[in-house]
């Protein structure tokens, strides 16, 4: 069992010193790695008014290889992982030689989160296509993937064409641990063929959870890999403040087979809640009691 917190960069600042401080506190406290959401572009908030579910610029959000790259540079043992990178958004290459680069600087501290993306607005601004998102980040895992383990690969697909041709530095193991978030069938099948790991974020601590588990078991069986070879990662909200409740969903989640449990300090949908501070001093006392909580479930 590995746990996780997040880095609140919309309350503590875009900073660098205060986002050094407090990647190093988690550090300290003893927690395995540190969790970064992924935005590129936000629409304007005034003007969203009607059109639906529109992400906006209204919080910073730094990328996710500059934000770990920075911090690989000042901590010694915390790993890192988006939460999650909008794969679609890039170009696969690039991706690829970006993580490698980081896995090799960090010393293989990078997990690689990455997911399909809801904001169209991104994808227009990128130039990216968002309708096919699915099946061209599907593919593009392929890519990435031969690209670690390959030092020249030649690729022909759908949306991919690589004649003969690699990236320098690659990861000195041929591979880095890709997880993919998302609750769509089409993401556990990904996962099932792909996936070092799945981060659901919908289920609560239930039976829901219990039977998307064992459904993704299901799959990777059926794809001819081993179930316990793919790790699990939810979230823990602190936004209740209860301790006792802590210990009980932490309990359900390792019976249950998690392997990862990021405690979350500012998601606020469905079952999570955020805490009602908004300083660097109150994300910090929440995870430290949330750490203290569950030390002797580990």
């Amino acid at each position: 069992m590995q746990l996780g917190a997040t880095i609140p960069v919309a309350d503590i600042g875009t900073g660098p010193s205060g986002i050094k401080d407090y990647a190093q506190t988690i550090e300290g406290l003893g927690f395995d790695y540190l969790q970064a959401p992924d935005h590129v572009l936000g629409a304007n908030p005034a003007t969203i008014a009607g059109k639906g579910r529109v992400g906006t610029n209204e919080n910073p959000y730094h990328d996710p290889f500059v934000l770990f790259g920075f911090l690989a540079g000042v901590t010694q043992r915390l790993h890192f992982a988006p939460g999650v990178l909008i794969l679609a958004q890039r170009q696969a290459a690039l991706v690829a030689k970006q993580a490698a680069c980081l896995a090799v600087l960090s010393g293989d501290r990078l997990r690689l989160g990455v997911g399909v993306g809801w904001n169209k607005i991104e994808f227009d601004g990128l130039n990216e296509v968002f309708s096919n998102r699915g099946r061209r980040s599907e593919e593009q895992v392929q890519v990435m993937q031969k690209l670690w383990a390959e030092p020249h690969v030649t690729f022909k697909g759908r949306y991919h064409t690589i004649d003969d041709a690699g990236i320098n530095p690659r990861p000195a193991s041929g591979h880095i641990p890709i997880w993919f978030g998302g609750h769509a069938e089409q993401t556990l099948q990904r996962t099932a063929k792909y996936g070092d790991g799945w981060m659901p974020l919908a289920y609560p601590a239930d039976d829901t959870a219990l039977a998307a588990f064992e459904k993704l078991r299901a799959l990777t069986k059926a794809e001819g890999r081993d179930p316990a070879s793919i790790g699990l990662e939810v979230w823990l909200s602190l936004g209740n403040d209860d301790p006792e409740a802590w210990r009980r969903e932490f309990t359900f989640w390792k019976k249950a087979g998690v392997t990862h449990i990021t405690a979350h300090t500012t998601y606020a949908m469905g079952h999570h809640k955020r805490i009602a501070g908004r300083t660097a001093q109150a994300h910090i006392a929440a995870v430290t009691k949330f750490k203290a909580a569950v030390k002797d479930l580990m």
